[in-house]
């Protein structure tokens, strides 16, 4: 561990100590301060009225002390046990006591209110789901399964153990996880930080819910069936689904903020949103999404779904991300969505999709007063296929660039606006099927798009 996360740590060890100095102290005062009251201010300096004073003061708040002390441990005492009880049953091989224990587990987190502790409970409902799982087998009711196999001509049995009916287990840990994420849970969780890297989720509810802990990682988890975060927020510094996979069931982040407006100190480079490497069988809605933060990145990330739409979203994040992602499946949509920040990446990314619409849509932002704008779209060597059109888009900022683009379908620019100050169309790999305004009129082209002359030549190298 870094000597800066020592540090940290023992800040932490120290506060409840500190507290209980300090309250002491605050105590000793009170009590010196009644028994002044009680005999009465000494109208001279009697030492003797004087150290009765202080003697009394001391001994409140020894009093005190060992009482806070001998609390803290009873709490202690009474942690360990339920929490040892919890875990008990969680690790029980009847389905219906690991889920008394799941509750057993959760009112442990909703009765001690101390973040440590709590978060202790969510590490372990979080473990559960993390552990290896086959949905094939979620259901069954059988505790093992034996397999016969020839191998070398002769014959070889192999027994396969694993929990029973344990999908009903892992839903009721996300049933009951969500609940308390949501604002009208009686006792929030928002707090706490979740990882559900590589776990398994079956037909995952998590709408509205608030992910506000400083961490939040989905990292190669995989989701089955149909999946919803609409509506939910996660305001925390560092999100990851980074090659989590979701089946050929819609997915729908619809309406989610993603990120909190600023950076983690301590880590600016791991803040952010980042769906790099994640992949999408499925119908996936993004639509309405805002993303904040530092960095928003879907780079690498595949969808292959029959529709993937980002209509209205917003990203405003310093720096947002398609690096050699694949857009394929019948349609993806951008329609009227909004992207600014400094740095706009799509480079190397294949739009494969039978079609894409980025129509009305706003790419990059001019710079304002306080606003210093997008210094750069870069497109370099994207790939564009099949029918695409970019109808009444505004490309905005300093630099656009779209330079060794692959061009090779019906790609439509007619009715774009080119309003940054330079736009590269330059060293195409190929260039056909695409349309301008100007295509009829080279000389009506704005000087801000390059090359000149027009149209582009392909690059042969």
């Amino acid at each position: 561990m870094p000597t800066m996360g020592w540090v940290q740590w023992d800040r932490r060890l120290r506060r409840p100590a500190l507290l209980r100095t300090v309250s002491a102290v605050l105590v000793g005062l009170v009590v010196a301060a009644l028994t002044w009251l009680v005999v009465g201010a000494p109208s001279s300096l009697d030492y003797a009225e004087i150290g009765v004073l202080v003697v009394a003061g001391l001994l409140g708040a020894g009093v005190f002390g060992i009482a806070v002390r001998w609390h803290g441990d009873r709490e202690r005492a009474r942690f360990a046990q339920l929490y040892g009880a919890a875990v008990g049953q969680l690790g029980d091989a009847d389905p219906a006591v690991r889920i008394a224990g799941v509750h057993a587990m959760a009112g442990v987190a909703d009765h001690f209110t101390a973040r440590h502790r709590r978060q202790q409970c969510v590490d372990a409902l979080c473990g559960y789901l993390r552990m290896p799982y086959d949905p094939a087998f979620g259901d069954n009711h059988l505790a093992a399964r034996g397999e016969t196999s020839d191998e070398a001509g002769t014959g070889v049995e192999r027994i396969y153990k694993f929990r029973r009916n344990d999908a009903v287990v892992r839903r009721t840990i996300v049933e009951v996880i969500a609940a308390r994420l949501r604002p009208a849970a009686e006792t929030s969780w928002s707090g706490s930080d979740f990882t559900f890297d590589g776990a398994v989720f079956e037909a995952a509810d998590f709408r509205h819910t608030v992910f506000g802990g400083r961490r939040t990682s989905f990292a190669g988890a995989t989701f089955t069936g149909p999946t919803t975060f609409e509506h939910a927020r996660f305001t925390g510094q560092q999100l990851t689904f980074r090659a989590a996979s979701f089946d050929a069931q819609p997915v729908s982040f619809a309406h989610v903020r993603f990120g909190a407006k600023r950076a983690d100190k301590s880590d600016p480079l791991a803040s952010g949103t980042d769906f790099d490497g994640a992949a999408f069988a499925g119908s996936v809605s993004f639509a309405d999404a805002e993303f904040l933060g530092p960095r928003t990145s879907f780079a690498g990330a595949r969808w292959t779904g029959a529709e993937t739409t980002f209509r209205a979203a917003r990203f405003a994040a310093t720096q947002s991300s398609f690096a050699e992602a694949t857009f394929d499946g019948d349609r993806v949509v951008f329609t009227e969505a909004h992207l600014s920040g400094t740095r706009i990446v799509f480079a190397g990314t294949r739009f494969y999709a039978t079609t894409v619409d980025f129509d009305k849509a706003r790419v990059g932002a001019p710079a304002r007063s306080r606003n210093r704008g997008t210094h750069l779209t870069d497109a370099c060597a994207a790939e564009f296929h099949g029918a695409f059109t970019f109808t009444d888009t505004v490309f905005a900022g300093r630099r656009l660039d779209f330079g060794a683009g692959d061009f090779f379908g019906e790609i439509s620019f007619v009715g774009a606006e080119f309003e940054a100050e330079e736009c590269s169309f330059e060293s195409p790999k190929a260039w056909v099927g695409v349309e301008f305004d100007w295509d009829d009129a080279p000389t009506a082209k704005p000087a801000r798009v390059l090359p000149d002359p027009w149209p582009p030549t392909p690059d042969r190298k």
